[in-house]
């Protein structure tokens, strides 16, 4: 197996089995919404588009963030805390994120494309395994300069690690996620949009027993919990 890894700018080139990750925060939503109950989430690159999928999915729920603030007029700021214990059966929702969802959007060139988080590590390593792709690329959705994105790097090493039969202690990966640039200001009261309660949501390892593949239907990016 090829295993390569993308950014967020690169990631149109990205092929074979492709796993976009947003650990902070969009891709640990999902896994929060599908494990409340939500049916499916619809995945689209700008706000705009959300609201104008709403007007024709009237009971869907919109979710996400524009530069990490919530956005007037959605139901769910991109907060996995917020979400934790509301009971979504049924449920359609429509996310937009600045990072994982562009990621989702610009994966043009993938055979099977799915989100990554560590609260689904283990379900999406299985997924992977029964896949058994020649090639798999990792998005790197939170790469940037300063050593941002090491969260999301932290689980591509950690699910290519179990990929290669290993089984690593996986406090080490949990820790860079807490350490990361991003990572560092939920404990920090001078950034509000990021409460202290997502983190542990976030480092919540194997907590769901699902992957979050995405498939297209009818031009739109459509995920459910498999």
């Amino acid at each position: 197996m090829i295993v390569n890894y993308y950014s967020l700018e690169e990631c149109a080139e990205a092929i074979g089995t492709v796993v976009v990750i947003d650990v902070l925060r969009a891709f640990t939503c999902t896994a929060f919404a599908l494990g409340g109950g939500v049916a499916s989430i619809f995945l689209v690159g700008e706000v705009a588009e959300a609201f104008a999928l709403r007007e024709q999915m009237p009971d869907a729920l919109l979710m996400g963030e524009v530069k990490s603030q919530r956005v007037p007029g959605f139901d769910f700021s991109n907060s996995p805390a917020e979400i934790d214990g509301v009971d979504l059966r049924g449920r359609r929702m429509i996310q937009r994120t600045s990072n994982g969802t562009q990621g989702m959007v610009r994966s043009v060139q993938a055979e099977t494309i799915l989100a990554g988080s560590f609260c689904c590590a283990e379900a999406t390593v299985e997924f992977i395994r029964r896949q058994d792709p020649s090639t798999l690329s990792f998005v790197i959705t939170g790469y940037g300069p300063g050593g941002r994105g090491d969260e999301d790097v932290a689980l591509a090493d950690y699910v290519h690690a179990r990929l290669r039969g290993e089984t690593p202690d996986p406090e080490p990966y949990l820790e860079r996620v807490r350490n990361s640039v991003m990572g560092q200001r939920f404990p920090d009261p001078n950034w509000p949009d990021f409460p202290p309660a997502d983190l542990p949501c976030c480092t919540a390892l194997d907590r769901f027993n699902f992957a979050m593949p995405v498939v297209r239907q009818d031009g739109r990016l459509v995920m459910t919990a498999v």
